[in-house]
């Protein structure tokens, strides 16, 4: 494991490619990766949460296209049905299947959980990368600038959970993006832990790649208000429940390690993608998007590029406790790190989802 490398010993150039905008994105994969080929996947098995549009089904294509076999856990019976059809068409493999999963339910989770180990297949690959997110139309009001509009659309990225919405709870009481986004992840991952760990071994580490975003490096953790209660906002909201994740993935990184597991952990920005999320926004949303999109946005496939890297890559062979960005390993907000916002986060986790904090008894 090399979660001290991936936090402190971090590339210049990383820190800056944050900035970088699409077009300068593709520049810089085509000049680094462009001509990578991925080892075969033959025999592993991955689960690809909102694997049905945008960065997910590119992820599960081409996961499916190097010989995994590959489940999506979805909330839409319908989309899931149908893209495994075009999956099979498009890798010429039938390794895709579809499980129903809804994110924003804990009962949903493990009924998914339940159905996964029926199967008595191991679990190699866990991408945590949302379900198919929703959006409402916003009011941005007169007066507010093309900059705020600006940045508005540059945190913006598909199938990685809600964004925006009104304040609003899930079906067990957890504010939406927090429950959503984040604990639906932590349930779900926590649940698969002992088969990722039994799929592990020394050389072949069992991965599990958490979707983030750099909306995180404005976000704070309101421990003593992690449903918003006190105060709502929805761009709020969103930035704590992506800053969760980058916590969450450093402190099951940090256990994982302690346990001595085969298994690794890290986090991934795939940056500012184009896709299908912003059909529901407002209209002079739309022309900003229609209007910048050649520089700033990148294609789906672009964008699933570094989640595919990390679940892969010999490159990142043991390595967890990193966050990813343009196949890079970079640094994330300096809030992150906090080791004791960690270890609280996830001990309130555990309260909420109800699951035992077995990482109590660690150091």
């Amino acid at each position: 494991m090399c979660d001290s490398t991936c936090m402190q010993h971090v590339k210049s150039k990383c820190q800056v490619s944050n900035v970088l905008g699409g077009q300068e994105a593709r520049e810089a994969w085509g000049g680094r990766r462009g001509g990578e080929v991925f080892p075969t996947q033959n025999g592993k098995v991955a689960i690809v949460t909102g694997g049905t549009k945008g960065i997910g089904y590119q992820t599960v294509k081409h996961l499916a296209r190097l010989g995994m076999h590959v489940i999506i856990a979805g909330n839409n019976e319908n989309d899931g049905q149908e893209a495994v059809r075009k999956l099979k068409e498009e890798t010429l493999t039938g390794k895709v299947e579809f499980l129903y999963c809804d994110l924003a339910s804990m009962k949903s989770i493990r009924q998914f959980v339940q159905q996964f180990r029926a199967k008595n297949c191991p679990l190699h690959v866990l991408v945590n990368n949302g379900c198919t997110a929703q959006m409402v139309e916003t009011n941005w009001g007169g007066g507010q600038s093309l900059y705020v509009l600006l940045k508005s659309c540059a945190s913006l990225e598909v199938e990685a959970g809600v964004m925006l919405v009104p304040e609003r709870k899930t079906e067990d009481g957890f504010e939406e993006h927090f429950g959503l986004n984040y604990l639906g992840h932590f349930l779900l991952t926590n649940l698969l832990l002992d088969t990722l760990k039994q799929s592990g071994t020394h050389s072949h580490n069992a991965r599990i790649i958490t979707v983030s975003s750099a909306t995180h490096y404005v976000g704070k953790l309101h421990l003593n208000d992690l449903q918003s209660r006190c105060s709502y906002s929805s761009h709020g909201a969103y930035a704590q429940s992506k800053l969760a994740l980058v916590l969450f993935t450093y402190r099951l990184q940090h256990l994982l390690t302690a346990n001595g597991s085969h298994v690794t952990a890290n986090v991934v920005d795939p940056g500012v993608v184009n896709t299908e999320l912003y059909k529901h926004v407002f209209w002079v949303v739309k022309v900003v998007k229609w209007m910048t999109a050649w520089l700033f946005f990148k294609t789906p496939e672009e964008g699933a590029s570094t989640t595919i890297y990390a679940a892969v890559s010999p490159e990142l062979e043991g390595a967890g406790g990193c966050y990813l960005y343009n196949e890079e390993r970079t640094k994330s907000a300096d809030v992150a790190y906090d080791e004791e916002l960690q270890r609280r986060l996830w001990t309130e986790s555990c309260k909420m989802v109800g699951i035992s904090d077995e990482a109590s008894r660690l150091p």
